[in-house]
């Protein structure tokens, strides 16, 4: 299984610890990943995302997840930050619960972090894919 390193700048909701194992746990299952791995969550907001979007990649802008895929020492797969701002603003934006927007921004970065990307069309569809397959097998699926 994963170890998955959470960092909450919020304060440390256990919640948002416990959808966050879950759904990294779901992912590795369903991808039969057999490596121990480790991978690190950091839950920040809106302006701690935009200052790392600035900083990574000259967009001057909050976004909702950023992924740092990293080939650390003892297995270290990357980092993935998440705006906790736009957890809140996009469950109410796409009409489903925050715990399922948790769940599908931390899968979108934990793919990120094992070489999934979404460049060009083919890696899109094949990503998205995964990702539908993935949170729909789990109770995060659509409510």
């Amino acid at each position: 299984m994963p170890s998955i390193n959470i960092h909450d700048h919020y304060g440390g909701n256990i919640q948002n610890r416990l959808i966050i194992r879950e759904i990294v746990n779901a992912a590795y299952k369903h991808l039969k990943l057999k490596t121990k791995i480790v991978l690190s969550v950091i839950l920040v907001s809106d302006d701690e995302i935009r200052e790392l979007n600035r900083t990574y990649r000259m967009v001057d802008s909050a976004t909702d997840v950023l992924s740092f895929p990293t080939d650390g020492p003892d297995n270290e797969i990357g980092d993935i930050f998440i705006s906790l701002d736009k957890v809140r603003m996009q469950a109410l934006e796409y009409n489903h619960s925050e715990e399922r927007e948790l769940a599908f921004l931390t899968l979108h970065g934990f793919l990120h972090c094992l070489g999934y990307d979404h460049g060009n069309i083919e890696d899109e569809e094949r990503m998205f894919s995964l990702q539908k397959e993935i949170i729909e097998s789990t109770r995060f699926k659509k409510e």
